[in-house]
């Protein structure tokens, strides 16, 4: 039996090879691979000697040969395949290790140039992988040093590998292949190339957006149904997740995650984890029906929950701190699908274990500004749009007075709230809040002045007052009659983007109804 090892990466290759040697395999190599092993004291043939001609071109050709690929390709049942061989001194190689020249790192890299990364590409191991991967069953194709455990568990076993586990691992390979080849395609179709540059010392300019979009997800799980029982779904995560991101989340107890739950959990975390005080954010079909700040879970909850209690049954929480026992009493109490919290206490795990379908899902908290994508899709017919994410973060120092009246420290601290929740908020959003916590929120309508009424006529039915409030709009205000909607509710103060041609009657409205407003020079629409 023969194993060919050509690897960038050599975490755990030399114990590897000399696992193999200890079974009687014989080592072939390449390069600086091969030296590897030899200094370790392992009988090693150099690839050179199999294909009887030299490595060339500073490496750039080394098993770009017929001595390798028919070794690779040859299938074992066919005769013919086997006198071929035979008649041209070829031996068969059984085991391919092979990780690819690091290419996204390099390109990851702020002083990379172009002619960095195109040495950065790799050939032969590819080529290789392809042979290999495509005769899967008489080679076993090894693309990542995580796999060798499960090779050396069979090798051990049995004495050869199961079909099983080299189709597996044929998978994985061509799977590589594709990821370094989209890898290869997102780089160079977003590279602005300029002939009067030197090609060797300079970094090119790069655009957002490449020519060709290749982005490549790995299925954590098939999910029972999509949106409706009659759609199909599946749960995709990005080869390396951001932490804290959603996919990264462990699910503690519970029945399994709908495509539904997924979204709307999503919703949730990205909004909870986006305050630095203890949060609690409730959402019921993609919008935050309740957000609150509060001294621990258990108070920011109470005042998430009265902003819409109705709304709140079967919904989504989400906490960015630890859920403790008496947090979890509370919660069971109310009808929850998913709940979301960076920890939970042991004595809440407890509480909480009686409600054996509620989701408990328990996610790193990442640290501030870290774990956001940086690109959003939505997907249209026969096409895909792509946008940078909205990460902005407003600051206080971000904000105008634009009226009379000046907001108060207390104000302008609901106003950021505020705004911060109305972030995430489907448009057009209308957010009315004080002391941090929801109290009306008008989410998805058409017009911005039916939001309004709706945030209203919400607080009225959970028993709130709008009295003293404060409101946010994720948009501006294209009249004054919106804003005399949240005058006439009780409203003092508004934060909003401005930007309107009709800015100054919005202005005046404010001034003539008393109220502070300031604009923030940025919207927030969320579809």
């Amino acid at each position: 039996m023969n194993a060919l090892l050509s690897v960038s990466d050599k975490t755990g290759i030399v114990e590897f090879a000399r696992a193999l040697h200890a079974r009687g395999i014989r080592l072939l190599s390449t390069g600086g691979t091969a030296k590897l092993l030899a200094d370790q004291g392992l009988p090693v043939t150099e690839v050179a000697e199999v294909t009887r001609f030299p490595e060339m071109l500073d490496g750039r050709v080394k098993t770009l040969h017929p001595g390798v690929h028919a070794g690779l390709l040859a299938r074992r049942e066919l005769p013919g395949h086997m006198a071929a061989l035979a008649e041209q001194g070829i031996a068969t190689i059984d085991l391919l290790v092979v990780n690819l020249y690091p290419f996204e790192s390099t390109v990851a890299q702020a002083d990379c140039t172009l002619a960095q990364a195109i040495e950065n590409i790799d050939i032969g191991g590819p080529a290789m992988v392809r042979s290999a991967a495509k005769n899967w069953r008489d080679v076993g194709v090894l693309t990542d040093s995580s796999q060798y455990p499960a090779v050396l568990a069979e090798l051990e076993a049995g004495g050869g590998l199961s079909d099983g586990l080299r189709f597996a691992l044929a998978v994985a390979a061509f799977n590589r292949i594709a990821q370094y080849d989209a890898a290869i395609s997102d780089y160079l179709s977003a590279v602005v190339f300029d002939a009067a540059k030197p090609f060797d010392s300079h970094v090119p300019v790069r655009v957002q957006f490449p020519g060709q979009s290749n982005a490549i997800f790995t299925k954590l799980q098939d999910l029972r149904y999509g949106e409706n029982a009659h759609q199909q779904a599946a749960l995709y995560s990005d080869l390396h997740p951001a932490p804290g991101a959603l996919v990264t989340a462990e699910q503690l107890q519970g029945k399994e995650l709908s495509y539904n739950n997924l979204a709307d959990a999503d919703a949730a975390w990205e909004c909870a984890k986006s305050f630095d005080a203890a949060a609690c954010v409730i959402v019921k079909h993609a919008n935050p029906c309740g957000v609150a700040l509060g001294s621990d879970a258990l108070s920011a909850y109470r005042k998430a929950f009265q902003t819409d209690p109705t709304s709140a049954f079967g919904g989504i929480i989400a906490f960015n701190c630890r859920v403790d026992g008496a947090a979890a009493r509370q919660l069971r109490q109310q009808f929850v699908e998913v709940l979301l919290a960076p920890d939970f206490t042991e004595e809440a795990l407890q509480v909480l274990r009686s409600k054996a379908n509620l989701r408990l899902l328990r996610i790193v908290l990442p640290a501030a500004g870290a774990g956001c994508n940086a690109i959003d899709a939505k997907r249209i017919g026969s096409g895909l749009l792509l946008q940078t994410a909205d990460n902005h973060r407003l600051l206080p120092g971000d904000l105008r007075v634009v009226t009379h009246k000046q907001p108060g420290p207390e104000a302008l601290q609901d106003l950021l709230f505020a705004w911060q929740v109305a972030k995430y908020v489907k448009s057009n959003a209308i957010v009315f809040c004080k002391d941090a916590m929801t109290v009306g929120v008008g989410a998805g309508q058409m017009s911005r002045l039916d939001s309004a009424r709706i945030a209203r006529v919400k607080a009225q039915h959970a028993g709130l007052t709008l009295q003293g409030t404060v409101v946010a709009s994720d948009a501006f205000f294209p009249f004054r009659d919106g804003l005399d909607v949240l005058a006439d509710a009780g409203a003092v103060c508004v934060i909003q983007p401005g930007g309107s041609v009709r800015d100054q009657e919005v202005i005046d409205a404010a001034n003539e109804r008393g109220l502070a407003m300031v604009f923030t020079g940025v919207r927030h629409f969320r579809h």
